[in-house]
């Protein structure tokens, strides 16, 4: 089974990221999560991108703020799928750079966007790519979106047992 990376641009990017991790977990799909800056780590980011499918990867979830370089510089390395979570972090402006720098690729450098910290979407996305060639995730993908479905619909059972009981109760008088 091939295997999600999950990078980040920085460590106060975690908190973020971790709604991917955990969705992963969730489905049982293997992933490793670590920090590469497009700006500050450079050739970390040259070394792992190109080499990232030989690895084991079959995706890559990048999330970043700011300028938010992260997702396009690894997209522009690897012929792997590329999902970008933009990031409203400390110095961004309230989120529309990061937006904006994963949303708007040249032709050729695709990269999957997400919307802002929502890096959730990123691993249910993820996990949708994998499961093409996969049955048994594409599955567990079923029953994620039957359950969904479920708890929806028990909100909107009790949503109308509560209007049912409230227009047969006698109307408050004062």
């Amino acid at each position: 089974m091939k295997k999600v990376a999950i990078l980040m641009g920085s460590d106060s990017d975690l908190p973020v990221m971790q709604a991917a991790a955990n969705f992963l977990d969730q489905l049982g799909l293997p992933y490793e999560i670590s920090i590469i800056s497009a700006h500050r780590t450079p050739q970390r980011l040259f070394e792992f991108a190109p080499k990232a499918r030989e690895k084991g990867y079959g995706v890559i979830i990048a999330g970043a703020g700011g300028a938010a370089h992260l997702p396009g510089m690894l997209a522009s390395l690897t012929s792997l799928p590329v999902i970008g979570v933009p990031i409203k972090s400390s110095n961004s402006i309230d989120g529309w750079d990061s937006v904006l720098s994963i949303l708007q690729m040249p032709n050729g450098v695709p990269v999957a966007t997400v919307a802002l910290n929502g890096a959730k979407n990123a691993g249910i996305l993820a996990a949708q790519i994998l499961s093409v060639n996969d049955e048994k995730l594409a599955k567990k993908l079923e029953l994620f979106k039957a359950e969904m479905s479920s708890q929806v619909m028990d909100k909107v059972k009790r949503l109308d047992e509560e209007q049912a009981d409230r227009h047969q109760a006698p109307k408050f008088r004062p």
